[in-house]
């Protein structure tokens, strides 16, 4: 029941600790057994290397990509996104990923719980399977040949460098958009939204702590959320504040078609475009 007003609403999700309650690193590391490896490397290494790195120590153990794989769909998954998610893209909303998780970990839980398909673009950190069948991880911007310059992000990723480029593309110029996350570098995303804009922070956590600590910097309306529930009412909430006439969103018929998204990389970076 997608509507000519909901295709103006760009909605974007962040992974860890948004879509998903924990965090996807901390999941395969603790469930394989990995942790000691980490908590002895963790002082000495950048974090999205240092992930790169404990995907060859878990290899080293004689950990393939399928028990990778099956440790993901392990995880739970709150009903709540889910219905969020199928639902706002059942309106027509154009929903996108921007996550310092890896593509490898985002598409395999995505796609287990039936809602990759919803998703237009995956932007995060590129992930494969080597011909040794070790999983390798790489940053999203390369640090040394091609460094974001921004200081509040991580030097593998600005999230605000990925909102200014969805912005600044023609399908998504005049479109309205709800950001939603966590973390302290889904802070600099929110600093590039406009009037008539939404911010759903997560409550208590660093990104609402931030906003908390100086809320004149962000022109976005601010809507905090603490639960699946709470995050699936806000943001129906806003889409439907948003459509015109207001959508009727409580039985809807949805349908999100799996598919297996075709990166576009360049340079290093990794966009993954879903088709629907």
């Amino acid at each position: 029941m997608a509507t000519a007003a909901a295709a103006s609403v760009v909605v974007v999700f962040d992974f860890d600790k948004t879509i998903i309650e924990w965090d996807s690193d901390d999941w395969v590391i603790t469930k394989l057994g990995a942790a000691d490896a980490f908590n002895r490397l963790r002082p000495t290494m950048r974090w999205n290397s240092l992930m790169d790195r404990m995907m060859g120590e878990l290899h080293a153990q004689g950990r393939l990509a399928d028990d990778i794989r099956e440790c993901l769909r392990s995880a739970p998954l709150d009903a709540h996104v889910l219905s969020a998610i199928r639902t706002a893209s059942a309106l027509g909303c154009d929903l996108k990923v921007v996550s310092d998780a890896n593509a490898f970990f985002i598409e395999t839980v995505l796609e287990h719980h039936g809602v990759l398909g919803c998703f237009s673009e995956i932007n995060t950190n590129p992930a494969h399977v080597d011909a040794d069948g070790r999983l390798r991880i790489s940053p999203f911007h390369d640090p040394t040949s091609s460094p974001h310059g921004c200081s509040l992000c991580p030097e593998n990723m600005c999230k605000g460098k990925i909102i200014e480029r969805i912005q600044a593309t023609g399908s998504a110029k005049n479109k309205q958009f709800i950001y939603i996350g966590d973390g302290k570098g889904d802070y600099c995303p929110s600093l590039k939204l406009s009037q008539g804009d939404y911010v759903m922070p997560k409550e208590n956590y660093p990104l609402w702590n931030l906003i908390r600590s100086n809320p004149q910097l962000i022109k976005a309306e601010v809507h905090p959320w603490c639960s699946g529930e709470e995050l699936e009412r806000i943001l129906l909430k806003l889409v439907n504040k948003l459509v015109t006439p207001p959508a009727q969103v409580s039985q809807l018929d949805y349908k999100c078609e799996m598919s297996n998204p075709v990166p576009t990389d360049v340079g290093h970076q990794h966009t993954l475009p879903v088709p629907n």
